[in-house]
């Protein structure tokens, strides 16, 4: 096999054993009706309704969509809208949350096949839990699924700090294990690998045990090189197939599944309850006491913070998952959602921006990158504007780990303009 790149990264796993905590209802949620990739939803409730937690507030007819549920119960205040990440224009619930918390009536799901498996992954309200976001009923509807023999499940968790699919790991191997087969029994799969990296031995060591005899499931031991965690280099790792410019695992006969993902769906189909919290760990240099917790969807960062006793007003920056490829937040009353698996807070030493410099030509970011691109050469063509160049250098293969700019002596944001040179190419 071949050798790929990347980064040695600091772990920082410091909350690696801080036990998951449920926080205290928040007086409100703000739900956002767009959690994934793709098509946002459209409310069915109205202001004025009464919910109750894991009521479907958010549906739509669109392929590539996932509907949303109401993590509390109860009375709709609010509906409007809000800015996304991605910019666009997009609705969110607020809903005051009532004294007495009611759940919705439910009940084990029947899973039999690859249609029943899909209906349940989009009832269930699942999309990539481990950050990216995508439809989970997308990829376990893939049509040739009969060419499909491998399961990848990712507990690689490669960025900095973050412990929460590992916690998953470390509490809920069972339902892990469960969801594997699951997926492996509805969609005739024989192959199943658990993908961890190497710093997390306790995982290894208890999926590994509840693995044995399991037919098919075999735990991978993955060197610590940032980004284990990305698909197509977690899928090459595993299976030593390779995924081109153009392809979807599916096309190579893999489907891949965050860890926690794939136990949420267990979850689901045990209980009937769709998913409405989630696991995020707090940590950064700014953080005293790094922590894992439960969170309901839609609860303002500031105020998880808040319980948490960080005083947020004096961290210089604070992102929504990792150092590597998180988002900065720019207003502390943004709701955590679904595939966030993080809050971090940062101080001013570890905030600011360093100056950029001229490029030396030292080619470390050809090293670096895990696609064997050149990011020099797509920065500049990217500046000239030359599309043509962008598609030659094959731009859409980045993945945007973010190892070409950690790398980058000059500390150029090569990353950044790779992200935009994708938009670029999408104008054209």
């Amino acid at each position: 096999m071949l050798k790929l790149n990347g980064v040695k990264l600091s772990h920082y796993k410091n909350s690696k054993d801080a036990q998951t905590v449920d926080i205290p209802l928040p007086p409100t949620v703000t739900i956002p009706l767009l959690q994934h990739m793709g098509v946002g939803c459209e409310p069915v409730v109205a202001v004025g309704d009464t919910v109750k937690a894991g009521q479907l507030i958010g549906d739509s007819e669109a392929a590539f969509s996932v509907p949303v549920h109401s993590s509390v119960a109860g009375t709709v205040t609010a509906i409007g809208k809000y800015v996304a990440s991605s910019g666009k224009i997009e609705t969110q619930i607020t809903i005051e949350v009532a004294p007495e918390q009611e759940t919705i009536e439910c009940a084990p799901v029947e899973v039999t096949d690859q249609a029943s498996l899909v209906a349940a992954a989009r009832a269930a309200g699942l999309a990539g839990l481990g950050g990216a976001g995508f439809p989970t009923h997308i990829k376990l509807a893939y049509k040739d699924i009969d060419k499909v023999d491998t399961l990848v499940i990712n507990g690689a968790e490669c960025e900095p700090y973050i412990t929460s699919d590992y916690r998953e790991m470390l509490e809920s191997p069972d339902d892990i294990i469960a969801g594997i087969e699951l997926v492996q029994k509805c969609l005739g799969i024989a192959n199943a690998y658990i993908g961890i990296e190497d710093n997390k031995p306790d995982a290894i060591k208890l999926l590994t045990e509840k693995a044995s005899g399991k037919a098919g499931i075999k735990v991978s031991s993955l060197p610590s090189l940032y980004p284990q965690g990305a698909e197509k280099v977690l899928i090459y790792n595993c299976t030593g197939r390779i995924i081109e410019e153009g392809e979807i695992p599916a096309d190579k006969g893999v489907i891949v599944m965050n860890i926690t993902t794939v136990a949420s769906l267990c979850r689901y189909v045990k209980t009937g309850m769709p998913l409405t919290h989630k696991r995020i760990t707090i940590d950064g240099n700014y953080v005293k006491k790094p922590m894992n917790v439960r969170v309901p969807i839609g609860t303002a960062i500031s105020y998880v913070l808040d319980w948490a006793g960080i005083h947020e007003e004096l961290a210089r920056k604070v992102l929504m998952g990792g150092p590597m490829m998180g988002m900065a937040v720019y207003d502390l009353n943004t709701p955590v959602i679904k595939n966030n698996n993080a809050i971090l807070l940062f101080d001013e030493q570890k905030a600011v921006f360093p100056r950029t410099t001229a490029c030396i030509r030292c080619g470390r970011c050809i090293d670096a990158c895990p696609m064997n691109l050149m990011p020099t050469a797509l920065e500049h063509a990217y500046d000239q504007g030359d599309v043509e160049r962008l598609k030659a250098l094959k731009v859409n293969l980045c993945i945007n780990c973010g190892c070409c700019t950690y790398v980058c002596p000059a500390k150029r944001h090569l990353a950044q303009k790779n992200t935009l040179a994708k938009g670029l190419l999408r104008k054209k």
